[in-house]
């Protein structure tokens, strides 16, 4: 049975994705906004905004692997309907994230030239991605705590209170772009340095938002702040034993996206750096949508798992590969039809936009694999309580097939569009790992207590 019978499957699977997708996207669109906004100042402009989000990339991959690790444990301890749990995983989870957030902060306000200057060796992109960081850096201790809360609540099925959320903060930095960017209702012109403050202030005020929600209204999981200074032994170290692959694995991601952005800022062509922004806000942008769908996919397939239905897990797990398969063909399509309208929207060089269109076109192509696998591999097998083989899959494909091959690449002095490919081909290279680990149904594992 390809497709399952179960209706409720259906019902729960588009009422959580949804509102994560679109979440996702909100939130992804703060980014998109500062990108296009500053994009009309500039080919170094773009570059300096792109690099200096390369260190918000890294915080979300980790801060992701902290909420992947809050969502598994909780998720299946929902099944079970044990809140008291759920609370002690969310403090836990808190607590891990701020200390990445501080880390983070100190290191880039320190240091913000010299962090730039890893990525790409233009002085002017260096010179505006530099004050760029410097600002946006001290918004990421909010950004921990806002997504550690919207995880807690993604774990409840209250999956709508995120996409509020990021709504309310889109609002805030679109409107404080415009009058910081350009120098609107008497303030002076500030570029990239006004993209940074208004994404800031953006962070905070999602972030008061979140926490009234949570500790004020919702009635659901009923978390105090009390709550997030409490721990448990047992829970801490369930946290870390099925944690730690998580971030391990976010961290391997990470590297690579980090990795991959050295190596293409150091390409020969010109227009590189802003082709890279380009295309990789379209890769995000497509990402975000699937990986709130993925999302949702883990929720259901934890709170299943979590209530020991193993048989009902398998049908829903067949349906899983076919709708998300679909997905991935018809954004696929949709990103090549689109990109030259998208490309429009930067005023950039010709030779960046040729070189944007090249890397777009290999992307129309590996999101289909992005699609599938990241809902198997994430919403399945991770979610499913298999964490450890995400994270050797993972770590295989970046350093012994991803980089080496894009590096080989590079010294035969491949063009830099082939070199873009080589960074993507894991996307299509998992597929068939994935297909064969999911019809194998030995990932399901019962992680409570």
């Amino acid at each position: 049975m390809l497709f399952t019978k179960d209706k409720s499957f259906y019902k729960n699977l588009f009422l959580l994705a949804l509102p994560i997708a679109l979440q996702n996207f909100v939130t992804f669109s703060v980014n998109l906004a500062d990108s296009v906004m500053v994009g009309s100042l500039g080919d170094a402009a773009v570059g300096g905004l792109y690099m200096g989000n390369q260190i918000q990339t890294l915080l979300q991959v980790f801060s992701g692997g902290i909420e992947g690790a809050i969502l598994i444990l909780a998720a299946q301890y929902w099944g079970k309907r044990d809140t008291a749990s759920i609370k002690k995983i969310v403090g836990i989870g808190i607590q891990f994230s701020l200390v990445v957030g501080v880390i983070l902060t100190v290191v880039c306000a320190m240091m913000p030239d010299t962090i730039i200057s890893l990525f790409t060796k233009e002085s002017a992109t260096v010179e505006t991605g530099a004050q760029y960081l410097g600002i946006v850096c001290f918004s990421y201790v909010f950004f921990c705590i806002t997504q550690s809360l919207i995880a807690a609540m993604r774990s409840v099925e209250v999956a709508r209170t995120g996409l509020y959320v990021s709504l309310c903060s889109l609002f805030v930095n679109v409107g404080l772009n415009y009058v910081l960017i350009y120098g609107k209702l008497g303030f002076d012109a500030m570029g990239v340095r006004g993209a940074a403050i208004a994404t800031l202030i953006a962070r905070i005020v999602e972030t008061a938002i979140i926490a009234f929600y949570v500790f004020v209204y919702d009635k659901r999981l009923r978390l105090k702040i009390s709550d997030l200074g409490s721990s448990d032994k047992l829970l801490l170290r369930d946290f870390i034993k099925y944690g730690s692959p998580i971030i391990a694995g976010q961290l391997v991601w990470a590297a690579n996206m980090m990795i991959s952005s050295g190596i293409m800022g150091r390409q020969s062509e010109e227009g590189v750096v802003a082709a890279m922004s380009i295309a990789g806000t379209v890769n995000n942008l497509a990402y975000v949508v699937m990986n709130g769908m993925s999302g949702a996919v883990g929720i259901i397939t934890g709170k299943t798992i979590g209530a020991g239905l193993e048989d009902k897990m398998r049908e829903y797990a067949k349906t899983v590969q076919i709708i998300f398969l679909s997905l991935g063909v018809v954004t696929g399509i949709t990103v090549f039809f689109i990109k030259g309208p998208f490309i429009s929207l930067y005023s950039v060089s010709d030779a960046a936009v040729v070189e944007a269109t090249k890397y777009i076109n290999v992307l129309s192509v590996t999101l289909i694999g992005t699609c599938y696998q990241a809902a198997c591999l994430f919403g399945l097998v991770k979610s499913g309580g298999d964490i450890s083989f995400v994270f050797k899959n993972d770590f295989i494909f970046v350093f012994l097939v991803v980089i080496p091959s894009a590096l080989i690449a590079t010294r035969l002095g491949a063009p830099a569009w082939v070199v873009f490919a080589c960074l993507k081909c894991d996307q299509i290279l998992k597929c068939f790992v994935a297909v064969v680990k999911i019809n194998k149904f030995n990932w399901m594992k019962n992680l409570t207590r």
